[in-house]
């Protein structure tokens, strides 16, 4: 807690693990029950220690009365689930966490609530909490009620619940979900099904005063935990400061890379040059935001399978290409999100019903994805040049992103300090290119740290043997030059010369 500050600042390395707390892993023989919070704090922390996650994220942990909303049909706002313990259990949870250096982000729902007669719908006989007209109070997509932001009290429940959980639970963030369907009062909605506000606008003024409000509240109190907005649209400075014009968030998710990485790396690699944009472009608005990158939940579920399931070609192309797409992840600006299950390539989508398959870690084919992740959460932490200008243009520049025929990335991350670059170029097809050249910015020994093509993680060995020296042949721009071999549907990383991960 007393250092919390420096672990969730803009310029630290953030790495999430978004999990489900009851699907995570299973007692099969009692029932197939979930764990409880207690089981959870035997073995998660040192699982995400192990593997060099940052950050825990849980999908909705409030009081819910139907397990497979997953949580996001909350009623209890002030209630942990008792599907796992006590509130003392979940305390202990958090606190073993904590004691491993593993930041707690809770998935947070003021956006709807569901229609249980329990719950807050109809609470007092009358419209409480919801709007009484339909076309306001009722949210389609999900078949939930919608928060009335306009009156003094639901705000003042709503932000109590919040700060409840960083006072309480001693959460380190929150991650508030669809926030998109607050800011518009025709999201989801045709012609006549909703009502303007007072400008004749679609905006929803109040939801937007209500979010600013939060946040303000939040880093008042607590100026070093985080927020999060699931925010799917081009909607501006979501997290930028309230007093800026902003919604006062601290990051925003990068839906748009994530749908376009996804529909990318599940094309044929032979067709991949016709959309070699979807690579490049999220360059254009990189910076507008402070982004996450995630590959969460709502990728790996109602029939679109798995990550390791989107990506084409054979069994040995499908494991490359999903390294690949991972590192490429990691050698983007800006913070990162993973989906359990995904950190070994699970094959089946994620079901709340069952366990993560971890039993595919007795194939090396799975361990090598694994240990890739392992490793790529290292150096992420490691080096300064892949987190701490996540949000500056100053952190980033293209090499080369214009090799569209071969379909070949070159890119470089730096750090505050001059001698603080990595070098990162990714092959996204399945043919091994010798003699490619591209530019470095310094002469000298380029040390290949990572590979994702080398065989322990699974791939061909295809490789430079251990780096190679950048020569005074000036190419794309710059006053050096190397020759690399690239490994077939791999990520290479080069670091700058007289520095050691």
């Amino acid at each position: 807690m007393a250092s919390r500050h420096t672990r969730n600042a803009l310029n630290a390395p953030i790495s999430i693990y978004e999990m489900h707390l009851g699907s995570w892993k299973r007692v099969l023989e009692e029932g197939n029950r979930s764990l409880t919070y207690r089981e959870l704090a035997a073995t998660l922390p040192q699982y995400l220690q192990q593997i060099g996650f940052t950050h825990v994220e849980f999908l909705p942990i409030m009081d819910h009365p139907f397990f497979g909303s997953w949580g996001y049909q909350t009623t209890g706002y002030f209630a942990s689930s008792g599907c796992y313990g006590t509130p003392q259990d979940l305390m202990f949870l958090i606190d073993e966490l904590h004691r491993h250096d593993i930041g707690v982000i809770l998935d947070w729902v003021p956006s709807h609530f569901p229609t249980d007669g329990h719950g807050l719908s109809f609470f007092d006989g009358t419209h409480l909490y919801e709007h009484a007209d339909p076309r306001q109070g009722f949210q389609p997509d999900w078949g939930t009620m919608v928060f009335n932001y306009s009156r003094n009290e639901v705000r003042s429940f709503l932000i109590s619940g919040a700060m409840f959980w960083l006072d309480m639970y001693h959460a380190d963030g929150l991650r508030v979900d669809a926030v998109a369907s607050m800011l518009y009062l025709d999201y989801s909605r045709k012609e006549r099904e909703w009502i303007p506000n007072q400008y004749g606008g679609r905006e929803n003024l109040e939801a937007i005063a209500f979010l600013r409000r939060l946040n303000e509240a939040v880093f008042e109190d607590y100026p070093d935990v985080q927020t999060f907005a699931e925010e799917s649209t081009a909607w501006p400075l979501v997290s930028r400061p309230t007093y800026a014009g902003g919604l006062g968030f601290g990051m925003k998710w990068d839906m748009g890379w994530m749908h376009d990485m996804l529909e990318y790396m599940s094309q044929d690699p032979y067709f991949r040059k016709y959309h070699h944009y979807k690579l490049t472009f999220r360059m254009l608005y990189a910076f507008h935001e402070n982004f996450v990158l995630p590959l969460s939940h709502d990728e790996v579920v109602y029939g679109k399978g798995s990550l390791l399931g989107k990506m084409p070609g054979d069994h040995w192309q499908k494991f490359a290409n999903l390294r690949l797409l991972f590192g490429y992840m990691y050698a983007q600006p800006g913070k990162k999100l993973l989906f359990m299950g995904g950190e070994f390539g699970q094959r089946r989508e994620w079901a709340h019903d069952s366990t993560v398959e971890w039993e595919l870690l007795q194939d090396g084919r799975h361990g090598g994805v694994q240990q890739w992740i392992t490793d790529l959460n290292r150096l992420y932490r490691n080096e300064p040049a892949l987190y701490e200008r996540d949000f500056i243009p100053a952190g980033f520049e293209w090499v080369d992103c214009t090799d569209v025929g071969s379909s070949v990335i070159s890119l470089l991350r730096k750090g505050k300090s001059t001698d603080e670059a990595m070098l990162i170029v990714c092959n996204f097809t399945p043919v091994p290119r010798p003699n490619y050249r591209i530019g470095a910015p310094y002469g000298g020994f380029w040390k290949e740290v990572l590979n994702s093509d080398a065989t322990h993680y699974g791939g061909s060995r295809w490789g430079n043997h251990g780096g190679i020296k950048a020569v005074p042949i000036p190419h794309h721009g710059r006053t050096h030059s190397i020759t690399l071999t690239l490994p077939p549907l791999a990520t290479l990383y080069f670091m700058h010369p007289g520095r050691s991960s």
